[in-house]
């Protein structure tokens, strides 16, 4: 539908289209796409698709600037859009530095700089914090008291049930069912279910409750905690004097022992951390706090980190890593590389099975696209699709990066469960998400991770 909305379907995504599409009383046929632009702006379930500079800075004016405007006119909107969805901390930096959350913030920001009076955005809260999910509302707010128009495709619902005026839920490419604001807000948990759809009260059933996990842990560090459960050193998974720095310094490299002084010019800096194997261990932490690193370090995917992880009384660095980890990425895309999804799972098997990875497409509601080609899946399927794979690898720890950006409320679930029953396989399971829900439902523990730093708050 969003396609249609914004001239993508005729005009890029090519099929049979029958009926009028009108937007602002001009039929999309009869348009060029780069007239619908300055009407309709997107941002896209993948914010990296619609980049086309390599700084934030350069991002956010990209589209007046294309446009011809004067340049005090592309200063005072630049301005207005980073206050508008309070970006100033991330003016002056590099696309490629951002985390997913920062970079959906820079796309949202590129958009409104164009001023449509329409604006469409694809899942923006799959990978944003609870800060910069209420930033997103308050502009939409914004925008909306503006007289602009906002079509919202999403899962997560809670932030939306006091600002929408009409929820539309569609099936198979059919709208059959739409509500009132009131109408929506008011949905039973049978009614929600029934749909398929998240909660529209999380705020009150689970953000409380998160936040008090997030910052009602003691002070002292994960692996004192962890020291004083008398578990036996071969149940442990154990990280040691575990540093990484994006700006590389090499005498770092060669030191045997950091000083405090080289310690606290590391971007991740875990001294210690001891997690119990079999376990689900919740990653948490702001935008930008250091949760992907934390995972692309411990999977031997950063050449520049150094320490060790300690698995079974056997002791793993750097590339060693990749022997027994695997990873699902936030962006997916970067790890797709066959042509029919069941084919993507077979890759990551060492001895290929056929059955086996039709009975993992199967628990994932995977198995009537197996012949299809990855890129060709929306979002939420291909998250699934990568998910599958790091099944079939039956690497001994498995790290997932915000898995459930992009899912409905029963896929979420099934993913949760699918974690559970690798946890009970004897896998350790690490899990950086901003889903409170997926953390009810599947974590055993959950470590914060703030600016660099790891705590164990749950």
């Amino acid at each position: 539908m969003t396609r249609l909305i914004n001239g993508l379907i005729p005009h890029f995504f090519k099929g049979e289209l029958t009926g009028t599409v009108c937007v602002n009383g001009l039929d999309i046929k009869q348009q060029e796409l780069y007239n619908l632009a300055g009407i309709v702006g997107s941002v896209f379930q993948n914010p990296r698709s619609q980049f086309f500079s390599v700084d934030t800075d350069g991002e956010v004016v990209f589209g007046p600037e294309n446009i011809g405007l004067p340049k005090p006119e592309i200063l005072s909107r630049k301005k207005q859009v980073v206050q508008e969805l309070n970006l100033n901390y991330l003016l002056g930096r590099s696309l490629f530095d951002l985390s997913g959350g920062e970079k959906q913030k820079i796309a949202c920001a590129s958009v409104a700089a164009l001023l449509p009076d329409i604006i469409i955005l694809d899942e923006p809260s799959s990978n944003l914090d609870w800060a910069a999910i209420r930033d997103l509302r308050d502009a939409m707010q914004l925008w909306k008291s503006q007289g602009k128009t906002i079509i919202i495709s999403e899962h997560r619902l809670w932030y939306l049930k006091d600002i929408i005026d009409r929820a539309v839920y569609m099936e198979k490419g059919r709208i059959v069912n739409e509500w009132t604001r009131q109408e929506f807000s008011q949905l039973t948990e049978k009614e929600l279910k029934s749909y398929e759809l998240r909660p529209v009260t999380l705020e009150e059933r689970y953000i409380r409750q998160f936040s008090n996990v997030s910052k009602s842990g003691d002070e002292n560090s994960a692996d004192q905690r962890n020291l004083e459960t008398g578990i036996d050193g071969d149940e442990l998974l154990c990280l040691t004097d575990f540093y990484f720095t994006y700006t590389p310094r090499k005498y770092l490299f060669v030191k045997k022992k950091l000083t405090p002084e080289d310690e606290e010019i590391c971007d991740l800096r875990i001294p210690h951390l001891q997690i119990e194997k079999g376990k689900i261990v919740g990653v948490i932490g702001d935008n930008g706090s250091g949760k992907s690193t934390f995972l692309r370090c411990l999977c031997g995917l950063e050449k520049t980190c150094i320490g060790t992880v300690e698995v079974s009384g056997r002791t793993y660095h750097g590339r060693q890593l990749t022997k027994i980890c695997y990873m699902v990425m936030q962006d997916v895309n970067h790890q797709l590389f066959t042509n029919s999804v069941l084919s993507e799972v077979l890759l990551s098997m060492e001895h290929p099975d056929e059955k086996a990875a039709e009975k993992i497409l199967e628990s994932l509601d995977l198995d009537e696209y197996k012949e299809k080609h990855p890129m060709a899946l929306s979002g939420g399927q291909k998250q699934r699709v990568a998910i599958a794979s790091a099944i079939a690898a039956q690497a001994q720890i498995l790290l997932f990066d915000e898995p459930t950006s992009g899912l409905d409320y029963r896929h979420m679930r099934e993913v949760a469960e699918l974690l559970k029953r690798l946890a009970a396989e004897g896998k350790t399971i690490f899990v950086s998400t901003h889903d409170p829900e997926l953390i009810a439902l599947c974590c055993d523990k959950i470590i914060r991770i703030t600016e660099g730093r790891a705590q164990e708050v749950g």
